[in-house]
C-alpha cells in the first residue's frame, strides 16, 4: 500500500508535516485529521484547572455544555427569529434586578463581558450628565470620571476611547481600596460619576461604597450636584449577595444608578458574558439606544457589539434555574470555606502574610513573603510553574502601593480541598528549592504571569 493510501487509511498525516500557519492551505484534510491537529496544538496549553490566576469560568455541567452545543447557530441579535432567546435576556435582567435590590421596572442587556458592559454603563453616565448640563444651558466641556487605582484597566480605556478625564484616587500600602475621604477632592460640576468597585481583581475587597453614597447624597443636597455611583461588580456582583447578603453596596443605596457584572466569573458561565443593569429606567440615557428594522422586526439595540451567539445568555438562565438562591449560596460558600482553608495554610507555615481575609473578600487568597528572603513572590510564581504547572500570577499593586507584591490564587469550584492541601505542599516545595538555589533567572522571572486575570 502507498504512503498515500496509508495516511488515507490510518490519518495523523499532520504529526509527520507542518501544521498549516503561514499561508491559506491549499488543500484540505479529514475531519478528524483536522481536529486532532487543533487538540495536538492545545494539548501543550496550560492546564484550566491549574489556572488560579484567572477569575473565568473553566467547568460547567454536562447539562449546560449541551445546551452551550446545541445553539451555538443561534445569533441573539436576530430578535425577530430567535425572540424566545432575547426574551430569556429579559429574564436575567430582571432577576438580576431583584438579586441588586433594584426598587422598581428596570431595564439592562447582556454584553460579550464586563468590559462591554463598563464601557456601555460609562456613556450613560456621560450623556445623563450632558443631558443635565445642557437642561441647565452649562457647558459639556471637559467631563471627568473619578475611581481608584484599583479598578481594571477598561476604566481607563473607556475615559481615553471617549474623551474623558480620569481622575484616579491612588492606593497606599496597606490600604488597596478607596472610601468617601478618597474622592470628595476629585469631584465637581463636570464629575460624570464615581466608580466603585466590589471584588478587586488585586485583592479581592470592595471599595466603601456606603460610604461614597453617603459623601455624594450630601453633595447633591448641599451643592445641587447630582453625582451617581456605577458599581463595577464584575467579580463581587455574583459573590456578595450569597456570602455577604447584610452588606449594601448595590441598589439600596441612593446614588448607585448602574451595575456591571461578568457572568464568566463567579456567575459559573463559560466566556464571554456579562451584565449591565440600571437602577431605574430613566437611568438609561435614551440617546444610547437604537431603534432598527431588522430582519422584519423593529427592535432597540443597546450594545457595541451587534452578531453574537445566544448559548451563553441560555447558560446563564439555565445555572439562574438550576441553582437559586440556595444553589449560589452553597456554591460560594464552598469556594470560601477552601479559600479559608488555603489561607490558615500558608498563615501557619510561617512563611507568609495573608492580606485582608478578617474582611468582605472574594473566594481568593492574597499573599505574600513574610520577612526577607533571597528571592521574592516572582521566583515562587515561577518556580511552582516549573515544578507543579501551577499558575499563580505574582505582581505588583497599583501607585501608590507599587512596593507590595503579592501571589494571588482563586479558589474556584473545581479546586478542591485536597487540591488545597497540595497546592499547600507544593507552595512550600517551590520554596525550599528556591531556599536552596536562590532567585530564578531574569529569563525565567521574564515567564511569569503577572496579569490580575480579569
Amino acid at each position: 500500500m502507498s504512503k498515500g493510501d496509508l495516511g488515507d487509511l490510518f490519518g495523523n498525516r499532520f504529526l509527520t508535516v507542518p501544521a498549516p500557519s503561514e499561508t491559506f492551505p491549499e488543500t484540505g484534510m479529514t475531519a478528524t485529521d483536522a481536529m486532532r491537529l487543533v487538540d495536538e496544538d492545545l494539548v501543550m496549553e496550560g492546564d484550566p484547572q491549574r489556572n488560579l490566576a484567572t477569575f473565568v469560568t473553566t467547568w460547567m455541567e454536562p447539562e449546560a455544555q449541551r445546551i452551550i452545543a446545541e445553539n451555538l447557530h443561534r445569533n441573539f441579535i436576530d430578535h425577530a427569529e430567535y425572540p424566545i432567546s432575547a426574551e430569556i435576556e429579559q429574564r436575567c435582567v430582571r432577576m438580576l434586578a431583584d438579586l441588586f435590590h433594584a426598587p422598581g421596572r428596570t431595564t439592562g442587556c447582556r454584553t460579550q463581558g464586563s468590559s462591554e458592559a463598563i464601557m456601555l454603563g460609562a456613556l450613560s453616565l456621560k450623556w445623563k450628565w450632558r443631558e443635565r448640563r445642557k437642561a441647565a444651558n452649562l457647558s459639556v466641556e471637559r467631563p471627568n470620571l473619578v475611581f481608584g487605582g484599583d479598578v481594571h484597566v477598561v476604566w481607563e480605556k473607556f475615559c481615553r476611547y471617549f474623551d474623558v478625564e480620569p481622575r484616579i484616587v491612588p492606593l497606599a500600602e496597606n490600604k488597596y481600596t478607596i472610601g468617601p475621604e478618597d474622592v470628595e477632592p476629585h469631584l465637581d460640576e463636570n464629575t460624570i460619576g464615581v466608580v466603585a468597585v466590589v471584588g478587586t481583581t488585586f485583592t479581592g475587597h470592595m471599595d466603601d461604597v456606603v460610604g461614597i453614597d453617603k459623601l455624594l447624597r450630601g453633595i447633591r443636597k448641599e451643592r445641587d450636584l447630582d453625582i451617581p455611583i456605577h458599581v463595577d461588580g464584575a467579580s463581587g456582583g455574583f459573590v456578595w449577595p450569597f456570602l455577604y447578603p447584610d452588606s449594601k453596596w448595590d441598589f439600596r443605596l441612593e446614588q448607585v444608578r448602574s451595575i456591571n457584572v461578568s457572568g464568566h466569573k463567579y456567575g459559573l458561565v463559560y466566556p464571554g458574558i456579562g451584565w449591565l443593569v440600571f437602577r431605574e429606567e430613566s437611568d438609561l440615557a435614551q440617546d444610547l439606544v437604537f431603534y432598527e428594522n431588522y430582519l422584519g422586526k423593529t427592535d432597540a439595540t443597546f450594545t457595541l457589539n451587534f452578531s453574537t451567539g445566544a448559548s451563553m445568555v441560555l447558560a446563564q438562565y439555565y445555572n439562574f434555574v438550576r441553582l437559586g438562591r440556595e444553589g449560589y449560596t452553597y456554591v460560594m460558600k464552598t469556594m470560601q470555606t477552601n479559600a479559608r482553608a488555603l489561607a490558615d495554610n500558608l498563615r501557619d507555615s510561617g512563611r507568609f502574610e495573608v492580606i485582608g481575609s478578617d474582611l468582605e473578600q472574594l473566594p481568593l487568597v492574597a499573599f505574600r513573603l513574610a520577612g526577607k528572603h533571597a528571592y521574592d513572590e516572582s521566583d515562587i510564581a515561577w518556580q511552582l510553574s516549573a515544578e507543579r504547572g501551577w499558575m499563580v500570577p505574582a505582581y505588583t499593586l497599583p501607585p501608590n502601593a507599587e512596593r507590595v507584591k503579592i501571589l494571588r490564587a482563586l479558589v474556584k469550584e473545581t479546586l478542591s480541598r485536597g487540591q488545597i492541601d497540595r497546592l499547600t505542599q507544593d507552595i512550600a516545595d517551590a520554596c525550599a528549592t528556591l531556599d536552596r538555589k536562590g532567585a530564578a533567572h531574569d529569563v525565567e522571572r521574564a515567564q511569569v504571569k503577572r496579569g490580575t486575570g480579569y
